[in-house]
């Protein structure tokens, strides 16, 4: 059975003054994080520095300046390119290290991490190199900051399912050190219907389904996620408000969405934050949660999603936060007991607001 999706002894009485302090303040889950996403230009430079790697700006401030996307693809195009940084396990461990410090700053408690092997094997890089780096900073992240981490391996949907095959047979070597796959990169023109076999194989692995539909893609990509890749979370979702049976679906079913607000409006998903769709979400009954997709090129972790969504969405008040807070707990895939932990600890960080 779902969690709870509230409790009705929270002090859900926060001064409007108050909420932003809350939010930066009150334990959270991230569930859709790109690790790569998160690679700062600052160590992309350190790293093309102790790798030899050439990069084609000048320095860190040209190559933020380029962060300019007018859609998912132009964003790829140079996410891709930051990337070419990564050959070491050491590059991999330090990259999601960096992640890690500054989750545990906004008080994210776990984060289960996206990682796209394929980005880094067609350049060579061994498999061990980039899940072995991964691996030893989610432990380093719980000993060392009390942040728990989990992997999902994500196939490259612009790639054939072929090479999402070869990609699964690489990984099953390392089975034990992920807990899912998911569906990432271009959506425009690549349904969830072309993994189809492919996911069905890692169902039968017991490995967890999550797979990116309706940012960029129709409501319809949603239904096939559902109905054809049979996901237990749809990643960003948000396009399901143009289909009101689909919104009905995902309300009954306590389906999570992992919305990334700063994202949507990066990508031009969305014209304003003013006009993003979360509070609709909420409103329906959909298990939303709040993350930030690839924060060093969207500009921000967790805290300022929350931030910038509940100040351009007055609203979006106390019982909103405590819910997506909540959300993420439910999400997550975690055993029951430790999900109950974090909602005490979220119950507690409400009291004391």
């Amino acid at each position: 059975m779902p969690m709870p999706t509230a409790n009705a002894n929270a002090n859900l009485n926060i001064p409007a003054d108050r909420l932003p302090a809350l939010l930066c303040a009150m334990p959270k889950a991230e569930l859709h994080i790109h690790i790569e996403g998160s690679l700062e230009p600052e160590l992309i430079f350190a790293l093309a520095a102790r790798n030899g790697v050439a990069l084609p700006y000048a320095s860190v401030e040209a190559l933020r300046a380029a962060y300019a996307f007018t859609d998912l693809q132009s964003f790829l195009d140079i996410y891709y390119a930051g990337a070419s940084v990564l050959l070491k396990e050491e590059d991999f461990f330090d990259m999601a290290m960096a992640y890690f410090r500054r989750a545990a700053a906004d008080n994210v408690v776990h984060a289960e991490l996206f990682f796209d092997p394929q980005t880094h094997t067609d350049r060579g890089v061994p498999f061990a190199h980039v899940i072995n780096g991964l691996t030893r900073a989610c432990e380093t992240a719980q000993r060392e900051l009390g942040v728990s981490g989990l992997l999902i391996l994500c196939f490259l949907r612009h790639l054939s399912e072929e090479a999402a095959f070869a990609t699964l047979e690489q990984a099953l070597p390392f089975r034990e050190q992920f807990v899912g796959v998911g569906l990432d990169s271009s959506e425009r023109g690549h349904p969830p219907e072309k993994f189809a076999r492919v996911f069905a194989r890692c169902r039968e692995l017991g490995l967890r389904l999550v797979a990116h539909a309706g940012e960029e893609g129709p409501p319809a990509y949603i239904w096939s996620a559902l109905d054809v890749l049979h996901v237990e979370r749809i990643d960003h979702g948000v396009r399901s408000v143009e289909d009101p049976a689909l919104m009905a679906r995902l309300a009954a079913s306590r389906m999570p969405l992992t919305v990334c607000p700063l994202s949507n409006v990066k990508l031009c998903v969305c014209d304003t934050m003013a006009a993003h769709q979360l509070p609709a979400l909420l409103a329906a009954g959909l298990c939303a949660t709040v993350n930030s997709d690839d924060p060093a090129y969207f500009g921000g972790y967790m805290n300022q999603n929350f931030t910038e969504t509940f100040a351009a969405l007055p609203q979006l008040g106390a019982r909103e936060a405590y819910q997506l807070a909540a959300n993420s707990f439910e999400a997550s895939f975690v055993a029951p007991e430790q999900k109950q932990r974090w909602a005490r600890a979220l119950d507690a960080a409400f009291a004391a607001a």
